[in-house]
């Protein structure tokens, strides 16, 4: 067993963290990245502006081995777009692990040699395999474990205020985007268009900064805001009391935008039913009836869940909730915290029942919004010394992180805002993903 490598699943930050953490313990590591490069979907929001700074973004094991190859760090207190942090990163960070990391290589399957997850028997004596599929066809390899860092990019959340799609939401899918807009490129998509933005978290709220930012020079364009919760509340976040303060500034911009007068809101909206009408336009309905009429485009962004499927036949110990780890879970959920730390945590937290298997980054998450790319760095060099047989390594905590406490989660239904956050008064936070053309002093 000891002979066959680590496979990790993902070319992203955390799984090309996990990689390098391997590599510098001796140990034998495959990455299998779907993608056609490192950061593959990093690229897909390549135009927004992290809320981290570079200091915050490169993990000390994946530094150490560039370093050898020549790599000199970005200034680490400037913050990098999505295009930066792959081009100047992860990319190089892929080059240096060379033909370790393989792209084009799909997993649709994790299981146990020989044995679905019935089986007891012999478990814990053979090894994973790993089903792939590639532009070749099909293979099976063979892993001593399994550190999926997938992530949940592939699987955005539906407009349905169930969780599930609104009826009538695949239907107009051509008129729905579940990204950040790229103005960019789609700028004709949206300008003089009535828009509506469904979601409360920064990915909102970039959306809401550059599309009023493209109501001042398109006229015609109108944005009208869709929140599940039944107020607005604290949803611009703690301002200039945010530890991240790129984050804070978000929240600002966005605040200013809609006490411009650009932003519609509609609060307590959850969709239920998106209807073409004659004129071409879409209504969406809630699930208490109001309607919202003469849309033009959607923009969804209501978060990402994990996609669990390949992992149908592993043993894994998941919150009913969050289907993040049930260690993990606690430390995580909104709808237990109003506002607190996500503590920095590791291996204990992670492992399942699967031996040898760990969900790291942001799918380690499940569906809670709370993540960070140095959480996930943590968790890689934790999972990897419990992998290479350094119990007392995996064991420490070795982060200290800036609080970024679950403020005013999902899970209160329409509960009035003094009730969700009167906990404390932190910026809410969220994954990764962050502003369009924000820095601190930046455009």
């Amino acid at each position: 067993m000891s002979e066959l490598p680590v496979v990790v699943v993902g070319a992203g930050p955390a799984g090309l963290s996990a990689a390098a953490h391997l590599v510098e313990r001796g140990e034998q590591v495959l990455v299998l990245e779907a993608g056609d490069r490192a950061g593959a979907a990093v690229s897909r929001w390549n135009y927004v502006r992290l809320f981290s700074r570079w200091s915050e973004l490169v993990d000390p094991a994946a530094e150490r081995l560039l370093v050898r190859a020549g790599w000199v760090r970005p200034d680490g207190g400037t913050y990098p777009t999505g295009a930066e942090w792959a081009d100047l990163y992860l990319r190089p960070l892929a080059d240096a692990l060379g033909d370790r990391v393989r792209f084009g290589v799909r997993v649709v399957g994790v299981a146990r040699r020989g044995r679905d997850r019935v089986v007891d028997a012999g478990r814990e004596d053979e090894p994973l395999t790993v089903h792939v599929r590639t532009a070749d066809g099909e293979e099976r390899l063979t892993a001593r474990a399994v550190v999926d860092a997938s992530g949940t990019w592939g699987s955005p959340n539906p407009l349905g205020g169930d969780g599930l799609p609104a009826v009538g939401e695949h239907a107009s899918a051509a008129r729905i985007n579940y990204r950040v807009p790229d103005l960019a490129v789609e700028r004709a998509r949206y300008a003089g268009k009535r828009i509506a933005v469904a979601g409360s978290g920064h990915s909102a709220l970039t959306a809401l900064v550059a599309l009023a930012d493209l109501a001042e020079r398109e006229p015609g364009t109108k944005i009208v805001w869709l929140l599940r919760r039944g107020a607005v509340g604290n949803v611009f976040g703690g301002g200039e009391a945010d530890q991240l303060p790129a984050r804070g500034a978000l929240g600002l911009r966005a605040q200013k935008a809609a006490e411009a007068g650009h932003i519609e809101t509609v609060t307590g909206f959850r969709t239920a039913h998106v209807e073409r009408t004659a004129d071409g336009s879409l209504t969406l309905e809630s699930f208490d009836g109001h309607r919202v009429e003469g849309i033009d485009e959607v923009v969804v962004l209501t978060g990402f869940r994990p996609d669990l499927s390949w992992l149908s036949e592993i043993r894994l110990d998941l919150d009913p909730v969050l289907q993040a780890p049930t260690e993990l879970a606690p430390l995580i959920d909104p709808n237990v915290h109003s506002c607190g730390t996500v503590y920095p945590h590791g291996e204990a937290e992670l492992r399942h029942p699967e031996p040898g298997v760990y969900l790291v980054g942001m799918k380690s998450y499940g569906r809670a919004p709370t993540f960070l790319a140095l959480t996930g760095y943590e968790q890689a060099r934790s999972v990897v010394a419990a992998i290479a047989g350094d119990h007392e390594s995996a064991g420490r905590v070795e982060l200290v992180l800036p609080e970024t406490g679950v403020c005013g989660g999902a899970g209160v239904f329409d509960a009035p805002d003094e009730v969700k956050n009167s906990g404390g008064c932190c910026g809410a936070s969220e994954s990764v993903d962050v502003t369009i053309g924000l820095a601190p002093s930046a455009r």
